[in-house]
Parts: structure tokens; C-alpha cells; sequence
């Protein structure tokens, strides 16, 4: 969902399980470098934007052999449509956890064969274990990164506006007009994603946000109708840009971009200060997937590349870029320290406590909210 600038990818070598099996975890070795014999050395990979390292793929294509088309998206309404419509184009796709769980209902992706993907001993078994309630056996998914939904803000004007940041620390701040109106001025942006706005709105009204009542989800859209007026923006990869050049203050985003925006306004030295908070009441917590659409081409490439994303390394300097969490336990020592420290990124038991994750919504459901969802940004 967006500057994820990368979720989940798949692939492994067309080698046999045994030799797979023998191999080494580091990275450049045989198990997640080498292209699938007999197989086209090409990987057509479908991804979040900014959501990888800068040199992840250029590393694997030098010691695979494999020609990586790597296009991005920026929200998971435009991948499932490619994904619906069929014959994608890619190999490689990475799907956010609730819209994968009906999507592995609709049969778009293949079934994985776990015995190429060896670095599956990697992961991290809790989460492995929450995916499996929207992926049974874990039997079509492997977990890319996982993050939080909260508020990027601009320390300076917030503090001007409020006297503090505190205000920050609350969901009210987006959904309370008396509070988002001081802030209209210096830019509000929100994810240009129902599926993360309306069940954040259901929890703030304390409904749940699971909910498939279309009168309960009609309290959200109304409570997100009446701060529609102090909303410049609805966008779910640009704010990356806007709160780090200070013509964006607030924003309902995601974790890893906000930090990012964070990251490069001190790179820059131009004197925005960008914040970001995991709200009181609880927020929500994702998981990108990688998966290996049914039609895919070159799923064998697809299998070493997933598996090239599990190696610890590999998966450091990912996190150590994009500042997403990944789960691969035995890459958590090979994370920066101020970032596997950063309870915004890493969320101590706590806040773990108050974080839902999304429901995966029926058809009915979905229409109800496009629907809404155009009325709010049109201002109906």
C-alpha cells in the first residue's frame, strides 16, 4: 500500500531439492542466485514503490543471470485488478495480507512448492501463524515486510498549532474537525485507500473494523465526510515527497514511508522535522506477501528470487533501507541497531496489544466501500 517500496517476491533455482537442501544461507550462494534450468533467465516482478533496496535487484540479477522487469504500483485496489483480469504479465507479485486472502479464494496464484524455497526456515513461526488465518498451511504466501498504519506529521507545525506534539499520540487529531482544521493550511494528506481508512475510522468510533454492516461502515464514511474540507491530498505514495519537503504536514500513512520522509528531510538539511506515531487507541498491522500468480510464467526464477529475499542478509539491507520490518528472525541482528530499536518500527509487546489487522471483505463489501469512498473524495 504507496511507498512500500517493496513487498512480497518469489522465486528459487531449478535445481534439485536435495542439492537445495545442502546448500548455505548467505548470500550468493547457490539457492538464491542461480536462474532455473531450462527456464528463460527473465523475472517480471510487480512491487510497492520504494519498497527495496537500491540494490537488491541489481545484486541479483549480477549473480543469477536472470533480466528482472521490476514495475511498481501504489495501492492494492490496482494490483488486484491486473490480478482478476488475468494473464498479469508477472511472475512475482506482492499482494497485502487481506487482499491476498481473498485473492487466494478467487484461485489467481499458485500453490508454492515449499521444498524450493529453503530460507522458509528463516521466518519467524509467530507470524507465520497469524498468516495463516487468511492463508491455511501458509500454503500461497511468503511474508515480505510488515509495518503499521499511524500519522507523519511535521514536528514544528504541529507543535505551533497545538503547543506540543501530543496531540499526535491520538487518532482524534485526523478525525476531530475542531483539531485537522488548524492544520489545513500547511497540507493534509490521506492514503488514498479505503481499505485502510474506513476500518482506522471504525475503530476510532469504537465499531468494530471488521465490520460488513453496511450502516456501521456508513459511520465511517460520514465521520471521514465531515473532515473532507481540510483535506488537501488523498494519495498513497506522493506524501513520501510532501512531508519530507515540508509542503505536507499531516498524514494518515504508512509506517515505513513516513520514516522515510523522516530520513531524507535530514539528508536534505532543510530544516523539516518529520514525526510519526503509533495512535493511542490502537492502529492497524499489515503483512505483504510474496506470491506467484497462477499464470506465471517463470515461476522456477520466480520460486529463487523469493528465496533470495529470505537470505538474512538480503532481508537486512531491505529493512535497512525501506525501514520496514521483515520477518526473517535470523536477519534481526544484521538490521541497523537505531532501527530494530525503533518501537515504531519494531512495536514493543504494548502496542503489539492494540494492533488489529484488516478482514478480508466480501464483494459486497468492497463495492460498498468504492462507493463510499468516492463520495468522500468527491464530496458528496
Amino acid at each position: 500500500m504507496n511507498l512500500r517500496l517493496s513487498a512480497p517476491r518469489l522465486l528459487i533455482a531449478g535445481i534439485t531439492a536435495a542439492l537445495l537442501a545442502a546448500c548455505g544461507n548467505k548470500e550468493g550462494d547457490a539457492t538464491g542466485g542461480t536462474a532455473a534450468a531450462g527456464e528463460e533467465k527473465v523475472l517480471n516482478v510487480y512491487n510497492y514503490s520504494d519498497y527495496i533496496a537500491e540494490d537488491t535487484i541489481p545484486n541479483y540479477e549480477k549473480q543469477s543471470g536472470v533480466r528482472v522487469t521490476y514495475d511498481v504500483y501504489d495501492s492494492d485496489e490496482v494490483l488486484e485488478t491486473k490480478l482478476l483480469a488475468g494473464s498479469s504479465g508477472y511472475d512475482v507479485v506482492v499482494p497485502t495480507l487481506n487482499f491476498f486472502g481473498r485473492q487466494i479464494q478467487a484461485g489467481v496464484f499458485k500453490p508454492l512448492d515449499k521444498s524450493k524455497i529453503p530460507n522458509l526456515a528463516n521466518l519467524d513461526p509467530r507470524v507465520m501463524e497469524l498468516i495463516a488465518a487468511q492463508d491455511p498451511g501458509n500454503k500461497y504466501g511468503v511474508p515480505y515486510m510488515s509495518g503499521t498504519t499511524g500519522i507523519g506529521f511535521n514536528v514544528d507545525k504541529v507543535t505551533a498549532a497545538f503547543g506540543s506534539t501530543d496531540v499526535a499520540n491520538s487518532w482524534s487529531l485526523v478525525f476531530d474537525p475542531a483539531k485537522i482544521s488548524k492544520l489545513k493550511d500547511c497540507g493534509v494528506t490521506l492514503l488514498d485507500t479505503p481499505s485502510d481508512m474506513i476500518p482506522i475510522a471504525l475503530h476510532y468510533l469504537g465499531e468494530d473494523p471488521h465490520s460488513a454492516d453496511p450502516a456501521v461502515i456508513q459511520k465511517a464514511a460520514d465521520l471521514i465526510k465531515g473532515i473532507r474540507p481540510y483535506v488537501q491530498n488523498f494519495h498513497s505514495s506522493q506524501y513520501v515527497s510532501s512531508l519530507a519537503n515540508g509542503t505536507t504536514c499531516l498524514v494518515v500513512g504508512w509506517s515505513g514511508d513516513i520514516i522515510q520522509a523522516r530520513d531524507r528531510a535530514e539528508e536534505a538539511g532543510n530544516g523539516v522535522n518529520v514525526g510519526f506515531s503509533i495512535p493511542v487507541e490502537g492502529a492497524p498491522q499489515w503483512f505483504d506477501m510474496l506470491a506467484i500468480p497462477a499464470d506465471a510464467k517463470h515461476p522456477e526464477n520466480a520460486y529463487a528470487f523469493i528465496n533470495y529475499l529470505l537470505e538474512p542478509q538480503v532481508a537486512a539491507n531491505n529493512t535497512n533501507f525501506i525501514q520496514y520490518a521483515n520477518p526473517v528472525t535470523t536477519a534481526t541482528p544484521l538490521v541497523d541497531e537505531p532501527i530494530r530499536t525503533d518501537p515504531t518500527i519494531y512495536p514493543p509487546d504494548e502496542v503489539k496489544a492494540k494492533l488489529f489487522t484488516y478482514a478480508i471483505n466480501s464483494p459486497e463489501t468492497d463495492k460498498l466501500y468504492t462507493r463510499l469512498w468516492t463520495e468522500i473524495k468527491t464530496g458528496r
